[in-house]
């Protein structure tokens, strides 16, 4: 690395008051002083960390973080609440004797977790032929190849009671039968998870080690460095405890993404302190000196990160608050460990790392830099000519998400396997209920039911009315159906549908089914993964627009007042935010669609993430035209003293997440990995090309709107 890198990272803040400078030089002080003990208390705390780590549950069911307020949410727990129904799945049975189709359900019955089961017997005995059904109840459960059994379980979707009997049920059921719904989702999902997240661990680790191999200059620092960042993370993990659960998706993300943004942080506080070992008489001296520059920089560059993560708090879709929160979490503990453990570890260490510095691969930037600033004016040019085609590939990247959570999932799963069946046997997709009050007239319920069935798309409709006809009383029904389907507050209609969960034929069809169910039966409530589907996606569509405003005004004032400028915000955020563009705008031009839960991440994460080396080279370029420098010197040596520091940034970023975006079989997790790898290389090419010719062009601009750069006008 070159002599002038801590130069490079100046503190964003070089007027500080003398107040915090003696405060945090006696932290350092402190630091140095008592590192063994930092050390140790810091490995003590590994042990209960590791256990809340273990004992925090996961939630794979994405479901659940919809608003409560929402009627299907509310439809959920009346269901749970009124009939001690939670769950629902569908189980089809091929090429399968009644017989043993019989002694299944009977089997299915008795697991634990399971509430009831509704096939031909719940209604009569196998002695009397299936084919004096009512002709919609016997096409609804029957096929040429097959039948259907309703399953009802005690628990939500994804409580363990449910997955458990998912799992027994399979058991029972043999080869022949496949069980489909969002609990068998959520179990194949957890279990897929489960076996991968350990391996998206060590591949980020054993990458992240190679590029700081590469382009460090010290065989030993990366473990040093991934020694302390680990034990932060493992901090970080075990804290989760405290939130009650998390998701599966901060579950498998947030151990690599802390790595991969707090990485930098070690890299600063290294080189400070190998500057630092030339002037001063003791390696603790210089640790002293270098944690104080390392926490001057370092708390400046976390504060965009953490706003990146903040913004995700404010989706009414709460899994991007249970992101948010653990990652904003995990940054700070970033900051707390490199100025803490990390100087503890070096100063242990500092004999082994002294014998083992190599050359790093980037030293000579100069040619480069000279050559890129030659070509500002066409590169300015270029930067405008990219917005129109990647803005307009970003607006159609968010249009063509998929919001199928059973499309994450690779075709051997379980689920996928029983969702084809349903498909083939009975061009079934998803499953609605309908929670009607009992005290509605049967004719009104007659007509919902009526109404329904001449919906496009509609296989069957089934409640106590379909079951008897128009000429029978309800009371003549055996009461184990009536207590299936009906209490003293609602009744239970069951709604097939032959459009797949989040389709657009699905979510029209759920729209016609509501105006029907308010038209004829106040109070109704519509629910299901289908309906929950379509609240997600009207859900998340208002929250990308919110989060991205959020995360840009709050990234827009963090610049502004670490800057102390007007102008430089709109110019650094410009770049960022086309490097987000071109990043979205790639997947729209190949042809690949996104789970909805990416573009939000990512907007939010590579703005917050990446910012930080505008702002290195933007503060270096201060720095030198404050200093008298002219305006083409001071911006030559802000990008050449910049470029390797933002390479090694970058670099950390992108092998951290993209060995696991090439590994992992869940398409949400590839997905938001790739994009964020793809996004790391894109700012690090934007920063590097465009934002020194911004300086150039936009000089004078800059000099006016910038406090204390008015003199800097005459050079």
């Amino acid at each position: 690395m070159p002599k002038n890198w801590t130069n490079a990272q100046k503190s964003p803040y070089p007027n500080q008051t003398n107040t915090i400078i003696i405060m945090v030089m006696k932290l350092s002080k402190l630091v140095v002083k008592h590192r063994i003990a930092i050390l140790l208390a810091t490995l003590i705390l590994m042990i209960p960390a590791t256990i809340g780590m273990l004992k925090t549950r996961v939630n794979y069911d994405m479901l659940t973080y919809l608003p409560s307020t929402m009627d299907t949410m509310k439809g959920q727990d009346e269901l749970k609440k009124e009939f001690g129904k939670g769950a629902f799945s569908l189980i089809v049975f091929e090429d399968t004797p009644e017989t043993q189709v019989d002694e299944a359900k009977k089997q299915i019955e008795e697991v634990p977790g399971v509430n009831s089961v509704i096939w031909y017997t719940s209604a009569a005995d196998l002695s009397v032929p299936m084919e004096i059904l009512p002709t919609d109840l016997y096409n609804a459960f029957n096929s040429e190849n097959g039948t259907m059994l309703a399953v009802f379980f005690d628990e939500g979707t994804s409580e363990d009671l449910t997955l458990d009997a998912v799992i027994k049920i399979r058991e029972v059921a043999g080869e022949k039968a496949y069980v489909s719904g969002m609990s068998a989702l959520v179990l194949d999902l957890k279990q897929l998870c489960e076996s991968e997240e350990m391996i998206y661990v060590a591949i980020a680790v054993i990458l992240s080690i190679l590029a700081m191999l590469i382009f460090l200059d010290n065989w030993l620092t990366p473990f040093v460095f991934i020694a302390s960042i680990g034990m932060m993370i493992l901090l970080n993990l075990g804290t989760n405890i405290f939130l009650g659960e998390i998701s599966f998706i901060t579950k498998a993300l947030s151990a690599v993404l802390q790595l991969a943004v707090t990485m930098d942080y070690s890299i600063f506080l290294w080189h400070s302190y190998k500057e630092e070992q030339e002037h001063a008489k003791t390696n603790e001296e210089a640790m002293t000196h270098a944690i104080k520059k390392t926490f001057s920089s370092v708390v400046g560059s976390s504060i965009t990160t953490v706003a990146g993560f903040v913004a995700l708090c404010f989706m009414s879709f709460t899994m991007g608050r249970d992101l948010g929160i653990v990652m904003a979490k995990g940054v700070i503990l970033g900051v707390i460990g490199c100025v803490t453990v990390l100087p503890a570890l070096i100063l242990i260490l500092d004999k082994p790392l002294s014998k083992a510095s190599h050359k790093p691969l980037l030293r000579h930037t100069e040619k480069i830099s000279h050559t890129l600033l030659k070509l500002a004016p066409a590169l300015l040019a270029i930067f405008v000519v990219l917005i129109p085609p990647a803005y307009l590939g970003y607006k159609e990247t968010n249009n063509e998400v998929y919001y199928n959570l059973g499309e994450s999932m690779p075709d051997r799963m379980s689920y996928k396997i029983a969702s084809k069946k349903l498909d083939d046997n009975f061009h079934m997709g998803a499953t609605h209920m309908l929670l009607v009050k009992s005290d509605t007239p049967e004719e009104n319920v007659r007509a919902t039911v009526g109404e329904m069935k001449n919906v496009e798309g509609v296989k069957y409709v089934l409640s106590l009315e379909s079951l008897v006809g128009e000429r029978i009383p309800i009371e003549f029904l055996p009461t184990e159906i009536t207590e299936k389907l009906k209490t003293d507050k609602w009744e239970l209609v069951l709604i097939g549908s032959e459009y797949g969960t989040a389709s657009d034929e699905a979510n029209d069809q759920v729209a016609k089914l509501n105006d029907i169910a308010k038209k004829h039966t106040e109070g109704s409530l519509l629910i299901g993964e289908a309906p929950a589907m379509k609240d997600m996606i009207e859900t998340t569509d208002t929250d990308f627009k919110v989060v991205n405003a959020i995360s840009i005004i709050a990234i827009f004032i963090i610049i502004a007042l670490v800057e102390k400028s007007i102008s430089l915000p709109f110019i650094l955020i410009a770049v960022i935010e086309l490097a987000i563009f071109i990043n979205l705008a790639i997947s729209h031009f190949t042809g690949t669609s996104l789970p909805f839960i990416a573009p939000i991440c990512l907007s939010t994460i590579q703005l917050g993430a990446t910012v930080d080396y505008a702002i290195l080279m933007t503060t270096r370029y201060k720095t030198e035209r404050l200093n008298g420098k002219a305006k083409k010197e001071a911006v030559f040596i802000a990008l050449s003293t910049s470029i390797p520091s933002i390479i090694v940034s970058g670099a950390g970023l992108f092998v951290a997440t993209l060995g696991v975006a090439i590994y992992s079989d869940v398409d949400i997790i590839s997905s938001i990995c790739l994009l964020l790898a793809r996004g790391a290389v894109i700012s690090v090419i934007m920063v590097i090309l465009f934002l020194p010719a911004m300086f150039m062009v936009f000089d004078k601009l800059i000099c006016k709107t910038t406090k204390e750069m008015k003199p800097c006008l005459k050079n």
